[in-house]
């Protein structure tokens, strides 16, 4: 298990680069706040109860519920905040016909939301064979269930050896020494390190932006407010911790935890200056848990001094 402790930086200026600037648009998008009654704010929880939540779950509504039952069984009670949601991109209608008419030696698929996009893509299109890589074990559970029923027909061939692109682009297979091919279906927000890095060992790489992750645009004032009492905010993208730090850029005296679900998240939230950061080596719901168990037992240690 991992953690880092930094000191506060503050955010870059604008730059010219897309990269960079991509990242600024997340951050600075306007989020507009709304009350609720008391009832309404705590039908987030993981409980009936109105316990004080331990943990803020962070992911789009109707994608929290695993963590959450999870988190449950330790006897933890959470408050879901979704900070990002997913919108549809002209690269999703391609993929459809992409899968119908091409073969692909290859089919990368990096975070959950993609592995969701890519298999309705798939059905759509008749459900052709294929080969799957997938960057580590959170990944993968999203073809579980398909994987089962149709075995002969989707293959989960391929997860290298530590979750996290660079290194699956170092790994990946190839076919003998014909150019193999790949087919990479991506959030818009994606870095560029997969398609660059399999290139440059000779893989001919088809990128395609499914998706896009933004900002939620309503936020519940007075959920907001527990949350910021929390001892721990869960995050499984740099697009959500980017809307956290934008949420909390007014409260100067938040300094609680951050757990996220790997170490790209975990590098992000370094990056904009958030100091009790806590990941697993190994992404996914497992370590994820652990994480977030840890940083709790440490946010008690403190309480107790």
């Amino acid at each position: 298990m991992s953690q880092f402790s930094l000191s506060t930086v503050s955010l870059p200026p604008p730059s010219s680069s897309s990269s960079t600037s991509s990242a600024l648009q997340v951050c600075n998008q306007r989020i507009f706040f709304r009350s609720f009654g008391v009832q309404d704010c705590y039908r987030f929880s993981s409980s009936s109860s109105c316990s004080k939540p331990k943990v803020v779950v962070t992911r789009e509504r109707g994608k929290n519920g695993k963590l959450i039952n999870a988190l449950a069984k330790h006897g933890i009670n959470c408050l879901e905040l979704p900070l990002i949601q997913h919108m549809k991109l002209p690269d999703l209608d391609r993929l459809c016909s992409v899968l119908s008419d091409t073969a692909f030696d290859w089919i990368i698929i990096t975070s959950p939301e993609a592995g969701s996009v890519f298999l309705d893509a798939w059905k759509a299109a008749g459900t052709p064979n294929v080969k799957v890589g997938v960057v580590g074990a959170g990944t993968a559970s999203i073809f579980e269930e398909v994987a089962q029923s149709s075995k002969q027909y989707l293959d989960i061939a391929f997860a290298p050896s530590k979750a996290i692109g660079k290194v699956l682009a170092s790994e990946l297979p190839k076919h003998g020494n014909k150019k193999s091919t790949v087919l990479y279906p991506a959030s818009a927000k994606a870095s560029s390190e997969i398609e660059e890095g399999l290139s440059r060992r000779g893989f001919e790489v088809t990128r395609l932006n499914t998706y896009n992750t933004v900002p939620v645009h309503l936020v519940d004032e007075m959920v907001l407010e527990q949350a910021l009492s929390a001892p721990v905010v869960a995050v499984a993208s740099p697009s959500a911790i980017r809307v956290w730090v934008n949420l909390i850029s007014e409260s100067k005296c938040w300094d609680n935890s951050v757990a996220c679900i790997g170490e790209t998240t975990a590098l992000a939230a370094q990056s904009l200056g958030l100091r009790n950061v806590y990941y697993p080596t190994n992404p996914g719901l497992e370590g994820w848990v652990d994480s977030i168990i840890e940083a709790l037992k440490v946010h008690d240690q403190f309480q107790k001094v």
